[in-house]
């Protein structure tokens, strides 16, 4: 592994990035992430990156001071989804790298035009989420590869809520076009699946969208009316490459469930892996037989114990310096972005989708530690 720091900038400083900035600098009692030195915030409201950068005692920008700096090597684009992809290309043009936030891009179109950029450029895209290289995620991984379930033959996944009206600041873009529950939080669920199970093959899904307007019922927007221009709830089936056929449930319309987030079965034993938004959480397996029992898993990869919310730019700025692939990467977002966007051509076509982006399933994260570390 090379020792040193890649110069970090980030574009966007909304809620998310608080988030990010505690992990990478190590807040809450977490080791942080010294390989990302931390150049600067730009907003395209100059109040909001001032404002964050006084809170953690960085410097704000202009996003054209950010994209000039020789001292910025990597760029992470913390946009509203609809901005992902043009925020993204200005960082290119510029001699970037770009880490994003979820989804990589509103449609394939869009993701695809991003990956060829950097392909022309010579330079690498990286993609939340990078919850699957959470310990519990990996622990999860670990299971699946040492062959303990058997051959693989399905799974679940349920993101289901009322909506983030209750609880976000400020949630309108979450019922705007790039938003909904699929674009939102399908990354999440697909990405873990992948990483678990590897590509998707195809898709099948039913969606609706039983309201076209709902109300803020949060501070400071509380009593305002949103307009919902995307689909609130989706079901899908999906069939992956390995035979393994999994079902998803993706809603903001749902007041309360008892699904676990997710489920997989094989013909030996059963796992249950923890909420993929999450980097931790217990796994817990059962072997096949009528006395056999739910047991927890010791959980003894790393970062299992915190948010560690750019644990993938890490990877990826170490990935860099060590001229090695980073595993949340543009190839991995892309194929997920298709897998999404097929649950709206399934249900408004009536058929099954074949996905046809390929995919590797990433290196377990171990591969790339030393010390235990990033």
């Amino acid at each position: 592994m090379t020792t040193g720091r890649m110069g970090v900038g980030i574009i966007g400083t909304g809620n998310i990035s608080s988030a990010y900035l505690r992990a990478i600098t190590g807040h809450e009692n977490m080791a942080g992430f010294p390989v990302l030195d931390i150049k600067g915030l730009a907003d395209m409201r100059p109040e909001a990156s001032q404002a964050r950068a006084a809170e953690f005692g960085l410097q704000s920008m202009s996003i054209d001071e950010m994209l000039g700096s020789s001292d910025i090597q990597l760029i992470i684009n913390l946009t509203i989804p609809r901005a992902h992809v043009d925020v993204g290309l200005r960082a290119l043009a510029a001699g970037k790298h770009v880490y994003s936030e979820k989804p990589l891009g509103i449609n394939y179109a869009e993701g695809r035009k991003l990956l060829d950029a950097a392909n022309r450029a010579g330079l690498r895209i990286g993609s939340a989420p990078d919850t699957f290289l959470g310990g519990s995620h990996q622990q999860a991984r670990a299971i699946v590869d040492s062959g303990a379930l058997g051959q693989m033959v399905g799974g679940t996944g349920f993101f289901m809520c009322p909506g983030h009206e209750a609880w976000h600041p400020d949630p309108a873009f979450y019922y705007d076009i790039g938003g909904g529950p699929v674009l939102d939080m399908g990354p999440y669920y697909i990405t873990d699946l992948v990483n678990l199970l590897g590509p998707v093959a195809r898709v099948s899904a039913m969606a609706s969208r039983l309201r076209d307007q709902r109300t803020v019922l949060s501070e400071p927007k509380k009593g305002q009316v949103m307009d919902v221009k995307i689909d609130t709830h989706a079901t899908a089936s999906l069939g992956f490459a390995n035979g393994a056929i999994v079902q998803v449930g993706l809603s903001f319309d749902v007041a309360a469930h008892k699904h676990v987030p997710l489920e997989l079965y094989g013909t030996e034993a059963s796992l249950i892996v923890p909420d993929p938004n999450f980097f931790g959480g217990d796994v817990e397996i059962r072997k096949r037989g009528r006395d056999e029992a739910w047991t927890k898993v010791e959980v003894t990869q790393p970062y299992a114990d915190g948010n560690y919310r750019s644990l993938g730019v890490a990877d990826m700025a170490q990935g860099i310096l060590d001229n090695r692939p980073h595993r949340a990467n543009g190839d991995l977002a892309l194929h997920v972005l298709e897998v999404m966007e097929a649950f709206a051509t399934a249900s408004v076509e009536g058929r099954t989708v074949d996905i046809k982006t390929p995919v590797q399933r990433p290196e377990p994260l171990a591969a790339s530690l030393k010390g235990g570390r990033i």
